[in-house]
């Protein structure tokens, strides 16, 4: 009995140490995905001038990109509505400390941004010892995916949906006699959160992955409900344009694709799941 007792003891022991080996494990993680973070967030401060002149004001004006090559497009489809011209938005700041903040919050903002991909490499560090070997094939190159996704995400829509909806909510009249004048604060929210939304949209197949991965999802039910989640798209397009037809199909035709990617994504995993039944 002494000998069962100090057995289990022992093993007992062992799973201690072992939890806590993984949570120092995990914490350093966290430290080094923190000081690649912090890293960029202190080269994205020093260069204020970059980041908020050439980026985060700039769909702000008329000459940013977007704005002039969609100006040529409504040119050349005869569509005035895509044509921004001689838009300079006032922007003001109410706040004491609104601008100093402002510049904190931006180069934390782009720190995790462009850290995003070396997050998932530790992330995918910290899991790996607990997947069995064919799921190490196939994970390590989800996290390449996973970030090419969110960045691609970020991509179209700093460069698309932001100046469309920068544009439409900034120019809103309800009147002619009420003249907006926008916060700092209120300005670099939306950019914010919109680049946001769309970046986390775009990891749509990663998640689509998962869940079919453990039974949640299958294509069958995707395809199913393939016209309901087409209005919804619509509906979103509507809300983040201005409302003409040109710049909805803009914004929803990749939605679309994106969505018809994560269906053969679910289709995929799902016979591989029933080969490994059997």
């Amino acid at each position: 009995m002494e000998e069962v007792s100090n057995k289990s003891s022992k093993q007992q022991n062992e799973k201690v140490m072992t939890f806590w080996d993984h949570l120092d494990e995990l914490r350093w993680h966290i430290i080094r995905s923190l000081i690649a973070i912090v890293i960029v967030a202190i080269v994205a401060f020093i260069n204020r001038e970059i980041i908020f002149d050439y980026i985060i004001l700039a769909p702000s004006t008329s000459d940013f990109f977007t704005n002039r090559i969609l100006c040529r497009l409504g040119e050349l489809l005869n569509l005035n509505a895509l044509c921004i011209k001689d838009m300079h938005l006032q922007i003001i700041n109410i706040k004491m400390s609104g601008q100093f903040l402002t510049h904190m919050y931006i180069s934390i903002v782009t720190g995790f941004i462009l850290a995003f991909p070396y997050v998932l490499w530790e992330i995918w560090k910290f899991v790996k010892p607990a997947m069995k070997e064919t799921e190490k094939k196939y994970s390590s190159g989800g996290v390449f995916i996973s970030s090419l996704l969110f960045i691609t995400g970020i991509l179209f829509s700093y460069f698309l949906i932001v100046p469309l909806t920068v544009n439409f909510l900034g120019t809103y009249h309800v009147s002619e006699s009420v003249f907006n004048q926008i916060s700092l604060s209120s300005y670099i929210s939306t950019v914010v959160s919109v680049t946001f939304a769309v970046g986390i949209v775009f990891e749509l197949p990663i998640l689509v992955y998962f869940l079919t991965k453990i039974g949640v999802l299958t294509p069958g039910f995707m395809k199913r409900n393939r016209k309901y989640m087409y209005v919804i798209m619509l509906i979103l397009s509507a809300i983040i344009t201005p409302p003409d037809m040109f710049s909805q199909i803009l914004v929803v035709f990749p939605l679309i694709a994106l969505y018809e990617f994560s269906i053969g994504v679910s289709n995929r995993i799902y016979k591989k799941n029933l080969e490994e039944l059997g």
